[in-house]
């Protein structure tokens, strides 16, 4: 039941930032900000907000100065908004969604070339020794067969 609860405040408060994020802040800083998830605690006291950024490093860290500038505000917005007895503080937590999606993606490239490479040697290698190691039974001939009667 709690985790219910949970779901629907951290839900609520993700559409109410962006929402507020949309319509802007007055703080240059802010970039192009992407609000990703939002994790509530059990007490409903403390939400974790992810973000993500467009843009280079300096672009990242002039967007968390200006969310860490305007935390006030937007918690006031989320109180205004959000039908709870307390208002839960919020952390903004850079999300590293696209740099893991990046790095995977590097991976499975390079997982990719390896692949063609091992396909492309076992095209041209040819066996070291029979090209059917294994022993096999002898087969018994129906003249084997008569001979020993």
């Amino acid at each position: 039941m709690a985790g219910e609860r949970q779901a629907r405040v951290a839900d609520r408060i993700r559409v109410v930032l962006a929402e507020r994020l949309e319509r802007g802040l007055r703080d240059p800083r802010l970039g192009f900000v992407t609000i990703t998830d939002v994790r509530v605690t059990g007490d409903l006291q403390h939400a974790s907000v992810f973000y993500t950024v467009m843009g280079d490093e300096a672009h990242r860290a002039d967007t968390a100065a200006a969310l860490k500038s305007a935390t006030g505000m937007l918690r006031s917005e989320v109180g205004k908004n959000l039908n709870t007895r307390l208002t839960p503080t919020l952390e903004f937590i850079l999300d590293a969604i696209p740099e893991n999606a990046d790095h995977i993606s590097a991976l499975l490239r390079e997982a990719r070339e390896r692949d063609e490479s091992v396909a492309g040697l076992a095209a041209s290698a040819s066996y070291a020794g029979e090209a059917d190691p294994y022993v096999k039974p002898r087969e018994i001939d129906d003249d084997e067969d008569d001979e020993r009667d």
